[in-house]
């Protein structure tokens, strides 16, 4: 069994930095080099920074690339460094028995992995990271909400669209403050689940009637759900967070037409809690080098 010695991590926002301090502070003996991670993070002593892929990819064992993978024009993102390179060169200089990780990865990229003779394992994909991402998420929303709502959450009427990882966790947040919460669903089984959890399950189909009770609402849904019609039905002091993923689930042009408060609130892990955010992706990492053999 091959035990995984040198890691590369580039790119990335303020939670790919704290990643390789969480390796790093690993006994491990592991060699770790980073490129382009967030020049305001401190890196811890071990990590060796370089400034050119060629000196460190073709001796990694481990690449691990940021989530979201590109930026623009096929670069890695990295909205932290002022260094840039890209998907294409980064893959010229990996060695075919390398594990690639990376999150949010497009099918174009994987084709082009593929035709080196590379995988990028995408993390993304992994349930625990998904359950686990959901906490800081949840809880950045709350922050939010808590900043920017003109009322408190306790005794306020907060509605949620969707009844995945993100909605579950904030559902039981919102009920711990206090609040009534609305849960609308298109699924029998998630109506079900939402009135063992003790919020008020709605069927998509009659979300409307809902709407002009809302103090706030989230949407965790990345189809459009608010159009023009239900946002009128809102009251003007009613807060819109919208958590879905591009292309997300609200026309935000009709909200601030309508003076609706409206934020997209995308990347909360990163921005909220990326200490947090960083750990909970370098165990899911070796969560799947374990899986693959590659370390005991």
């Amino acid at each position: 069994m091959m035990k995984t010695k040198v890691f590369s991590i580039l790119g990335g926002d303020a939670r790919q930095a704290h990643l390789a301090n969480a390796l790093a502070a690993r006994e491990d003996g592991y060699r770790i080099y980073a490129m382009m991670l967030h020049e305001g993070v401190k890196l811890h002593k071990k990590i060796i920074p370089v400034d050119d892929v060629k000196k460190i990819l073709p001796q990694s064992n481990v690449v691990i690339f940021p989530l979201p993978l590109l930026g623009n024009d096929w670069e890695i993102n990295a909205p932290g460094s002022s260094l840039k390179v890209t998907l294409q060169e980064c893959l010229d200089y990996i060695h075919p028995d390398t594990i690639v990780l990376a999150g949010k990865v497009p099918s174009s990229a994987q084709e082009l992995a593929a035709q080196r003779g590379l995988e990028i394992i995408d993390y993304l994909n992994r349930e625990e990271f998904a359950v686990l991402n959901a906490v800081p998420t949840a809880e950045g929303a709350i922050e939010i909400a808590l900043r920017e709502m003109p009322i408190t959450l306790f005794g306020a009427t907060c509605l949620i669209t969707g009844y995945g990882r993100i909605a579950k966790v904030l559902a039981g947040l919102l009920r711990s403050f206090g609040a009534k919460v609305i849960v609308v669903a298109r699924k029998c089984s998630d109506l079900a689940w939402t009135r063992v959890a003790g919020c008020q399950p709605v069927h998509l189909s009659e979300m409307a009637e809902h709407l002009p009770a809302a103090d706030l609402v989230v949407n965790t849904v990345p189809s459009l759900l608010f159009e023009e019609e239900k946002l009128a039905l809102l009251k003007r002091s009613c807060l819109i967070i919208d958590l879905a993923s591009k292309p997300g689930g609200v026309d935000f042009e009709a909200a601030r037409a309508l003076g609706l408060k409206v934020e997209w609130a995308l990347s909360l892990p990163g921005k909220v809690a990326p200490i947090t955010a960083g750990v909970i992706t370098l165990d899911t990492i070796f969560n799947i080098l374990h899986e693959k053999g590659v370390i005991p």
